[in-house]
């Protein structure tokens, strides 16, 4: 909307006579259709039109909207308001005093583009676009992104917490598994890996009939149904013998998670004490069932009765700070009471901690610390901060936190000290050894095809795609090149793609051409829907010019990736796997 209404003031001004007077009432009638503000100023910075939105920004007289009003008269009323924070990227310092705010804004004002973004007050968030025309004229759009901001917010918790579970679960010293509703493995951990003597590779796609002989598989089978079809917990307990020729007895437990129609089948295995003691579930089931020889017993433990005897809040990690004297911790943050807790704190249990207040300076400090030999153990982000703060520390090989403002003050030494005690433990060493552990999940198999295509060159926006398209159900590939992407269209010919506009090698316009020609004189035509990182209107124009049917912006979201395969696939893609 933004983007639409800067075109239409730009091509309005860029026609207009330097001796003409701005249409007052046509800009009020078009201000009045949009949330966003706007001001004009002429070569002299007086203004010649603000509209009455403004005053949803700021509390200002209305008398400072009238035309002739001096910009700097303006903007200082502005100041006065209090309604100022720093640029929340960090790329201009906080001024010392109301002229200085005044001068560093005027000048912005005189550069020919500028955008920057504040935040005002707690919970809201506001976006300048400035433009300086050639004709002398200046335009400034305020809008309010705050919903956009949550969702951003929102995301990089989602991210944050994904990334937890998965190492837990992965590390976990039991063996643990999760099928489909087709009762497909679709992840393992290490530890099943390990009883089973394969790979995830091996296991991730397959059914139990590919990994175990007919009687157990159809066994196994007749459980899981059950568990997915009620809801009940699955306890079952079995003599097993192990490679040493010993025999025992091992308990196997199976929940349902999900909502309805994208339920998912949890099942963990646990050896039984040698002393024969039993576990609690077997008392409180509903149903038991047991051979004559007594070498197998399975219970059902319905849901309710299981959340009221067993789900209680974990407790949390214990640690020893001194275990932890010397550890070198940057901080980035641009929040100055975060900043001087979380410096207290860290001192408290003998970290070396250090804070940048921006990602330039982020960067500026790891490029120093590096080429002085200076090891940094972790970067902690305010997720406050843009995503550009964490990829600077992984692209430097050092681990990250991304923290909220509520961690930071009351969580922060509890993270870190889970984050070293995984270290201690021999969990997370180095990348390499990272990814050789994380936890396997099965995205698509060669033979079950490729319904979605995704061309997206960024790491952190391909887990993000990653996790969303698993969650719809969708089968799907990721490429990340231009190149890539039309040599897998090639070969997949997916049912949409989901394309990137700067991808290296071939950038997506171009991907979307050379696809578009391909297709030339076939039956079929695949939707080509463009991502784009900023609501330019040159950039949705050079998609629809490149070929493809629509665009979509950044950061996505499971409900928009689903309205735009409605659209373009029809509504049978909602997905139901029954």
């Amino acid at each position: 909307m933004t983007a639409e209404f800067e075109k239409a003031v730009l091509d309005v001004s860029d026609e207009m006579p330097a001796d003409a007077t701005l249409q007052a009432a046509l800009f009020d009638t078009i201000c009045e259709g949009l949330q966003s503000a706007f001001f004009v100023y002429d070569k002299h910075d007086l203004l010649l039109f603000a509209s009455r939105q403004v005053l949803n920004f700021y509390p200002l007289s209305a008398n400072l909207l009238r035309p002739q009003t001096r910009l700097r008269d303006f903007l200082g009323a502005v100041f006065d308001t209090g309604i100022r924070q720093r640029d929340i990227a960090g790329r201009r310092p906080v001024p010392s005093s109301r002229e200085d705010w005044l001068s560093q804004t005027i000048a912005t004002h005189w550069r020919e583009r500028y955008e920057f973004t504040e935040r005002h007050g707690a919970d809201r968030w506001v976006r300048f676009t400035k433009r300086r025309l050639s004709s002398g004229y200046g335009i400034c759009i305020i809008s309010d992104i705050t919903e956009s901001r949550k969702r951003e917010e929102q995301w990089r918790a989602d991210l944050e917490r994904v990334q937890l579970t998965e190492d837990i679960l992965d590390n976990l010293p039991f063996p643990l598994f999760v099928k489909d509703r087709e009762m497909t493995y679709v992840a393992v951990n290490k530890a099943l890996c390990a009883k089973y003597q394969r790979t995830a590779d091996e296991i991730l796609g397959r059914k139990g009939s590919d990994l175990f002989s007919t009687d157990v598989a159809e066994r196994y089978g007749q459980s899981d149904q059950h568990v997915l079809d009620s809801g009940d917990l699955s306890i079952s307990r079995q003599r097993q013998m192990d490679r040493d020729g010993v025999e025992g007895d091992v308990v196997t437990r199976k929940i349902r998670i999900g909502k309805p129609g994208r339920y998912f089948l949890v099942a963990t295995m646990q050896d039984l004490p040698k002393d024969g003691a039993d576990f609690t579930e077997f008392a409180i089931a509903s149903s038991m069932k047991e051979s004559e020889d007594r070498s197998y017993r399975r219970a059902y433990v319905p849901a309710d009765t299981l959340q009221a005897a067993f789900y209680r809040p974990p407790a949390m990690e214990t640690f020893l700070p001194e275990k932890f004297a010397g550890q070198k911790i940057l901080l980035v943050t641009a929040d100055k009471a975060a900043e001087s807790s979380a410096l207290k704190m860290l001192g408290k249990y003998g970290f070396e901690a250090c804070v940048v207040r921006s990602e330039s300076e982020e960067a500026a400090f790891l490029d120093i610390a590096s080429s002085l030999g200076v090891r940094i153990d972790l970067v902690v982000v305010d997720n406050q901060m843009g995503v550009r703060a964490m990829e600077l520390a992984e692209r430097q090989s050092i681990p990250a936190l991304c923290l909220d403002g509520t961690q930071l003050a009351n969580e922060l030494t509890f993270r870190i000290a889970r984050f070293f005690n995984r270290n201690i433990r021999g969990l997370a060493t180095d990348a390499k050894t990272m990814e050789e552990q994380s936890w396997p999940i099965s995205i698509s198999t060669e033979d079950e095809g490729c319904e979605i295509l995704v061309a997206e060159d960024n790491a952190i926006n391909q887990i993000v795609f990653s996790q969303i398209l698993e969650g719809l159900g969708y089968r799907y590939k990721i490429a990340a090149s231009g190149d890539e992407a039309v040599r897998m269209w090639t070969e997949y010919r997916p049912r949409l793609v989901l394309m990137d506009i700067t991808l290296p090698g071939f950038n997506g316009f171009e991907a979307a051409k050379l696809i578009r020609q391909m297709e030339a004189g076939g039956t079929g035509r695949t939707p080509l829907i463009g991502v784009l990182t900023q609501a330019i209107e040159r950039d949705r124009e050079a998609c629809l010019a490149s070929g493809m049917d629509d665009s979509i912006l950044k950061p996505v979201s499971p409900d928009m990736l689903q309205l735009v395969f409605n659209k373009h696939l029809g509504k049978t893609t909602e997905r139901a796997t029954a």
